[in-house]
């Protein structure tokens, strides 16, 4: 009879329930925070991996904390980076067939088995998203993040594409193919910016939170 009840519909319900619960409490009072996407499969000798690691630690310093989805690559690295810098390193894991270790640069560590409920807490507890170089999990962070501000879900959330070289070819062909036929509107194309430099990226964020005339974190240079 347990084993009947724990595969029906009823018992995911609790699961989730008790994934939400976790997260709030948890995640609840971390301060601004920042989530960080990219590959995993990224080693440190990639360019980008140093680039996350050093965004990471100078947001660290900004005062933000860092949220990753814990794992290996831009993950592991920006992880690293917020550590170094002084500030919270938080990493939001997903159970997958093929085991995804968390990294060993977490302050706080948080495991999920469902993925809408890891998107729930990216989205609810950052001001806003960085994307790096990567593949089809990267995508999907973004176009979630840019689907909700153009559907007016979520206001004024900032999305950087980190690398411009990387980003050209999808921004030419959202310009030239769903754009140019009406599928999305010339408007829909400024809700990210592309920044190659990561004090832009920290003054970006910055300015944006002066914008919203939100108290800014303050520095902790060591």
């Amino acid at each position: 009879m347990i084993e009947d009840f724990k595969s029906t519909d009823t018992w995911r319900v609790f699961r989730i329930q008790s994934e939400l619960v976790e997260g709030f409490e948890t995640l609840h009072g971390i301060g601004p925070a920042v989530s960080i996407f990219g590959s995993a499969r990224l080693t440190e000798e990639s360019f980008y991996y140093k680039e996350a690691f050093k965004v990471a630690k100078l947001l660290s310093q900004c005062g933000f904390s860092v949220i990753t989805g814990g794992g290996p690559g831009i993950m592991e690295a920006a992880n690293k980076g917020a550590q170094l810098g002084k500030g919270k390193s938080i990493g939001l894991n997903i159970e997958l067939p093929h085991e995804q270790r968390p990294n060993k640069y977490l302050d706080i560590s948080l495991n999920f088995r469902y993925f809408f409920v890891r998107k729930l807490m990216f989205i609810k507890y950052s001001i806003g998203f960085i994307i790096f170089p990567g593949g089809y999990g990267t995508f999907d962070e973004l176009f979630e993040a840019l689907t909700l501000v153009q559907t007016n879900k979520i206001k004024s959330f900032p999305v950087v594409l980190y690398g411009s070289e990387y980003w050209k070819g999808l921004i030419d062909w959202l310009k030239n193919s769903p754009q140019s036929i009406g599928a999305i509107s010339l408007e829909d194309l400024n809700y990210f910016v592309l920044i190659d430099n990561p004090e832009a990226v920290c003054g970006y964020l910055r300015n944006y939170l002066t914008r919203l005339n939100v108290p800014l974190p303050e520095f902790h240079y060591e």
